[in-house]
């Protein structure tokens, strides 16, 4: 559960319906599994992306806030309060949920 004290608590909006609203994680540069730095400006494929939820609407029944999810960047609408920029989606347009923790013959992920 979220700290009560942390800005995603104090967010002056409600959720409605399906909708859940995440913050991007970071987009900057990342690493392949070798190890090289692969920039930002890198041209690659579809590619999905991880998002955490801070907040969900009253019909969303899989995820919840502080979830690690995995959506589509291209099937998104941005938005920006107490300037921050937040994603908008449909609960339907999520693809998997990262689990907290994997046990015996599990992947981690809900797909």
């Amino acid at each position: 559960m979220a700290d009560p004290t942390s800005p995603v608590e104090r967010l002056p909006i409600r959720m409605l319906h399906d909708r859940v609203l995440v913050s991007m994680e970071n987009e900057g540069e990342r690493r392949s599994g070798g190890g090289i730095v692969i920039p930002a400006t890198a041209s690659v494929g579809k590619r999905l992306a991880w998002a955490t939820v801070v907040a969900v609407g009253a019909s969303v029944r899989q995820v919840k806030v502080d979830d690690r999810v995995l959506f589509d960047p291209e099937d998104r609408a941005e938005v920006e309060i107490q300037s921050h920029d937040y994603v908008l989606l449909r609960e339907r347009d999520l693809h998997a949920v990262a689990a907290p923790r994997v046990q015996d013959g599990q992947t981690g992920l809900y797909l």
